[in-house]
């Protein structure tokens, strides 16, 4: 009888392991279509997580078309134990509009991936489609979070800072922005900030076309002085440095950079394209000759490393800022290295419940910046 209440006891005790394990999981809705490597890559990127020692609590839900899906688990048993699949044929194209998304798509792989976001199924989603279609369906699933205006997505920007990034918001969810818009991206992105680069007071910086106080729109102008007027709180949690140019962007001037869509779009893609340029000048010279081939040999271990600093992989992600929940948007062209880069920073957000961490930011600073034209 001993025995039995022992084996008994021991049951229990794995069955309340069990539980708890299942309590602690940390889910991740995760949409297997829309990236131009398909499902493949996106698969890749869940296992390559699943390598890190803090992957121990994840749990995936996949969404996509089971035919394509299941043969590409199989051949990954490990993986397979921590993924369900929820069959869904339909998909978004990148070429879809935003508004046929939204009117066609809701039995698609993107819209399923955030219908369990807002169902609680899961602590966030990550998705490669369409940015236009995934924003679109967002704000109309997750809808915004209270007090926030307007969505911002904001990314990570190699930088000559200690953790050798900053925050940069908005990098496209909408080409504009007033005043207290950009006064909300600066306050969420300060908390993305002090969580993701782990600093405790992020200095807080708005683009514009000089340093100078006089310089800028108008709407930038009223954006300084809300934020100096916050920084004086002693909820802030945040100091403001005023204006800096796009020479700073990549600088230590600043923790966060805030400005509107249109013009955070464009320095990203520009920035892109000119990093694709030296990379491939450096290519050129190195080839040119024996002598640039031998330079290539002393150098490799340097040359090894400045990549691998400014390799887009490692910080594969944009995030969905301002809504009832966590959306990481990766590119589009992401390997699995990539996926697997927004399948952790997703999951670091999701632990952290940066959703939540918001809106008590904004809350704590709402009373001295009321708006009655804030968007709803």
């Amino acid at each position: 009888m001993a025995r039995d209440e022992a084996a008994s006891g021991s049951q229990e005790a794995d069955n309340a392991g069990n539980e708890q394990d299942a309590q602690e999981a940390v889910v991740l809705s995760i949409d297997a279509m829309g990236g131009d490597l398909g499902p493949t890559a996106v698969v890749d990127g869940l296992a390559e997580a699943l390598k890190q020692p803090a992957a121990a609590d994840l749990r995936f839900l996949l969404h996509g078309p089971e035919a394509a899906l299941r043969p590409l688990l199989v051949k990954r048993p490990t993986l397979s134990t921590r993924v369900e699949l929820r069959d869904c044929e339909a998909t978004v194209a990148m070429g879809d509009r935003p508004t046929d998304a939204l009117r066609r798509g809701r039995e698609s792989s993107m819209w399923r991936c955030l219908d369990s976001v807002a169902s609680g199924e899961a602590a966030a989603a990550v998705s490669l489609g369409n940015t236009g279609a995934l924003m679109a369906m967002s704000m109309v699933r997750l809808r915004l979070a209270p007090g926030i205006g307007r969505s911002a997505i904001a990314a990570h920007w190699p930088s000559q800072n200690p953790a050798g990034f900053n925050v940069v918001l908005d990098m496209g969810a909408d080409i504009r922005a007033e005043a207290r818009n950009l006064f909300d991206y600066a306050l969420m992105g300060a908390e993305y900030a002090r969580l993701t680069l782990d600093v405790e007071k992020p200095r807080v910086a708005l683009l514009n076309i000089g340093a100078e106080d006089a310089k800028g729109r108008p709407e930038i102008a009223e954006a300084a002085d809300r934020l100096k007027d916050a920084a004086d709180q002693d909820a802030a949690g945040f100091s403001y440095v005023g204006f800096i140019e796009g020479d700073k962007i990549a600088s230590s001037a600043a923790d966060v950079i805030v400005t509107d869509g249109f013009t955070g779009n464009v320095a990203l893609k520009t920035a892109e394209g000119t990093a694709r340029l030296i990379g491939g000048f450096l290519r050129q010279a190195f080839q040119d000759s024996w002598r640039g081939r031998i330079a290539a040999l002393f150098a490799y271990g340097p040359l090894r490393a400045f990549k691998l600093r400014i390799d887009p992989r490692r910080v594969n992600g944009g995030v969905f800022l301002g809504l009832n929940g966590v959306v990481v948007k990766s590119h589009g062209a992401a390997d699995g290295v990539g996926v697997a880069s927004a399948v952790a920073l997703a999951a670091r957000l999701g632990r952290e419940r940066i959703a939540d961490r918001i809106v008590r930011q904004v809350a704590k600073l709402a009373s001295d910046q009321d708006d009655p034209q804030i968007e709803s």
